[in-house]
């Protein structure tokens, strides 16, 4: 394999790590929001517990987003 497919797969593969860290970031959070509304309290605090813990999820897949994109530039 030349050096040239070796670097298009590897940046290929961490790329899609960014994508899929900030889409599984937030798909967790509603997640934990949704079954805490839902199977701990019942749906008395529903929806206010998944809003929270969505926000929360986005807020993580910033972050990880911003800490990649600073792995990668300093590469």
């Amino acid at each position: 394999m030349s050096e040239e497919s070796r670097e298009m797969f590897r940046q290929l593969a961490v790329y899609s790590h960014v994508g899929m860290t900030f889409v599984f970031s937030i798909l967790i959070g509603f997640g934990m929001g949704w079954a805490l509304d839902n199977k701990v309290f019942d749906g008395k605090t529903s929806p206010y517990l998944t809003f929270i813990f969505l926000g929360f999820g986005i807020v993580a897949g910033f972050k990880n987003l911003w800490d990649l994109t600073q792995k990668i530039k300093d590469e």
